[in-house]
């Protein structure tokens, strides 16, 4: 018998005599595969078990089999111990199954992140990011974290220095540890280097993310080169990033100062919405973010003695922020709209 003239199936349709008839090619046939197939018929739609409903029902439980066997593997895990946690207190099952999860939804539908130049981090080794820091709370660096992550061919977790105040918290200073964050010093941004980690590193501190929305994406003064030093004594390469989207989260109008003194905060924001409207007012502005990798900066051609001479880590320091800068001013350029990008 001709393999034409097998039977097939076609969702609840019973074509008979004929090759299998795609969607595409039902659209062309005019919803009708005799058009494209002479002497082809076709039976009514059979009910049964064959009936779309039930096979989105079964969809629906295979989906909520799995989720519930990947809940109890995780749980397994944590409950026997069958995970690891490194020198720092970074924790790779954690970060994967339950902090980066839970901050996809905002990179993915609330910022709706477009990620520019990933493949300018290297696939393995050591490397220093450097980024524009804004926003008023550090979101940025959480959205980095998972560009990094989601967007880079070997999935690289993005080892971030943070402030001292972020460890000093309680919960968020051990979150901070599990995610893989670490204290923004050389000691630590020098042995991570050495380790073969990508760190990250934003050099305006709270200098930049608790200016004022008069002053966005003007970068503030990046600090005395530390992390120029850092990656200078271990020769990584020094990858500028820059972020657009994170100024217009919070456009921060003010500050309370004596409430900031009182409350042993850098400061305490005004904004538009916070804190009139109470917690309502925490809530971030949706808008369109773009972060954008560089390319890579040299530094394992300079010699042993280039990490303690200021002229060197100056002249370094002020190349990365230019070319952070410049970048920002072509992002911003070729955004047409804060929200809509």
């Amino acid at each position: 018998m001709n393999e034409v003239a097998k039977v097939i199936q076609l969702h609840g349709d019973t074509v008979h005599r004929g090759p299998r008839v795609s969607a595409r090619h039902e659209r062309l046939g005019q919803s009708d595969p005799t058009a494209l197939f002479p002497g082809a018929t076709v039976e009514p739609q059979q009910q049964g078990s064959g009936s779309i409903a039930e096979r989105i029902r079964d969809a629906a439980r295979d989906l909520v089999a799995d989720q519930v066997v990947a809940v109890a593997e995780f749980l397994r895990r944590r409950l026997t111990g069958d995970y690891q946690v490194d020198e720092f207190g970074f924790d790779p099952h954690f970060a994967e199954n339950v902090w980066l999860p839970v901050l996809r939804p905002m990179f993915e539908s609330w910022f709706r992140v477009e990620v520019r130049g990933i493949e300018n981090v290297p696939d393995e080794g050591g490397a220093l990011v450097v980024a524009n820091h804004a926003g008023v709370i550090p979101i940025d660096g959480l959205m980095t974290s998972v560009a990094m992550f989601d967007h880079h061919p070997k999935h690289r977790p993005l080892r971030m220095l943070a402030a001292d105040m972020a460890f000093e918290l309680p919960v968020v200073g051990n979150v901070a540890r599990m995610a893989g964050h670490t204290l923004a010093c050389n000691p630590d941004a020098e042995r991570l280097l050495r380790g073969g980690e990508v760190a990250a590193v934003f050099p305006e501190g709270f200098k930049g993310i608790g200016k004022p929305f008069s002053e966005r994406y003007k970068l503030q003064r990046f600090g005395r080169g530390g992390f120029v030093s850092a990656a200078l004594r271990t020769g990584v390469p020094i990858v500028p990033c820059s972020i657009v989207g994170s100024e217009e989260i919070y456009p921060k109008i003010g500050e309370l100062k004596s409430l900031a003194r009182l409350l042993g905060m850098p400061y305490f924001p005004v904004t538009p919405f916070f804190p009139h409207l109470g917690p309502l007012g925490m809530i971030p502005l949706p808008s369109k973010w773009y972060i954008e990798f560089g390319e890579p900066i040299r530094t394992d051609t300079y010699d042993a003695s280039a990490a303690e001479d200021p002229m060197v880590t100056f002249e370094l320091t002020d190349h990365v922020r230019e070319t952070i800068q410049q970048t920002l001013y072509r992002l911003l350029a070729q955004r047409r709209n804060v929200f809509l990008g």
